[in-house]
């Protein structure tokens, strides 16, 4: 991508799906600092104008209505409503996301739908319906916040991998596609981040062991990028119109080494999936995992994710819907 070819944010119309927290947040204020106008989805009305009032607080220029992804007609009169109030679409970011942590054998056709329903669906729906009005000024931008999990399925998030490896198909097609149109789609292929985010994962199993590996890996410092670098880098591939960006150390590797070495690389989750806590041979029920804080969760370990949390509106208690 050219310099030439770069697009200028100031004043441009982005809409961010599941902006009320975490990384789509994070996204929305990044954007919003480079002068774009926002538009900001999520299921939840009142967490939804939470992030407006903290948006708008900061000078941002923000349009919030709730929606629930997964529903195409409410997408379709979304996108209807930003173009009224803005008369123009230029970016869409797909960022809305719901993930359920546990043995795939306590995991129901329920969790497999609801994550393909957000992840994939949700991404598809948008693009969709948001495709016209970015091709009306041949600049337009999708960006698809994928997943380390949509490149190499980690032990523990199946529905979750299912789904992201389905979005990172659509995206990398959907960029071939829309290229000659002048609308550029990057994949986006995030590593771990810090955003607090485990705590509003739904988890099943051994409930207080698996959220404890998770919520201390998710915030490991040398392993894991804050979600405001997350968010800086995934603008600036958006406004140069960049294929693909892959976030973090850990996730280059992760894809390097799967692309040369895949066999190894299943040998290598397969023991990691064994040391994993066990769990009844069932369907489980899930509990959020800011339910199962225990001493070992709430201790200076994961000191830098609660202040994520703090920062990116990830409250104990808000809903595990991907607002």
């Amino acid at each position: 991508m050219t310099a030439r070819r770069a697009l200028d944010l100031r004043g441009r119309v982005v809409v961010v799906t599941g902006a009320s927290r975490g990384l789509g947040f994070a996204v929305a204020r990044a954007f919003a600092d480079d002068g774009a106008r926002l538009a900001i989805c999520a299921r939840d009305a009142d967490h939804l104008q939470g992030a407006r009032r903290e948006l708008e607080a900061g000078g941002a220029e923000v349009f919030a209505e709730p929606c629930d992804v997964t529903d195409a007609d409410a997408v379709e009169r979304f996108v209807a409503a930003v173009v009224a109030r803005y008369g123009r679409l230029d970016v869409l970011v797909n960022s809305a996301g719901v993930m359920s942590l546990g043995p795939v054998w306590t995991q129901t056709l329920e969790d497999f739908h609801n994550a393909m329903d957000t992840m994939f669906w949700g991404v598809v729906h948008l693009t969709l319906a948001a495709l016209p009005h970015l091709r009306a000024h041949g600049s337009g931008r999708v960006v698809n916040v994928t997943s380390i999990g949509g490149r190499l399925s980690p032990p523990r998030l199946l529905p979750y991998a299912c789904a992201k490896y389905a979005a990172v198909g659509f995206s990398r097609g959907m960029h071939a596609e829309l290229a000659a149109d002048g609308v550029a789609v990057t994949t986006v292929v995030p590593g771990l981040m810090r955003t607090g985010s485990p705590r509003n994962v739904m988890v099943k199993g051994d409930r207080p062991a698996e959220y404890a590996w998770f919520a201390l890996l998710a915030n490991a410092p040398l392993i894991t990028m804050s979600a405001e670098r997350a968010a800086r880098r995934i603008v600036r591939a958006a406004r140069r119109g960049r294929a693909e960006v892959i976030l973090g150390a850990p996730a280059h590797l992760a894809c390097w080494t799967t692309g040369l070495f895949p066999g190894g690389v299943a040998r290598l989750s397969a023991v990691a999936a064994r040391m994993l806590p066990d769990a009844p041979r069932r369907p489980l029920n899930s509990r959020r995992g800011g339910t199962l804080e225990s001493g070992l969760t709430a201790s200076p370990l994961t000191a830098l994710g609660r202040r994520a949390a703090r920062r990116l509106r990830e409250h104990p208690e808000e809903s595990a819907t991907g607002g």
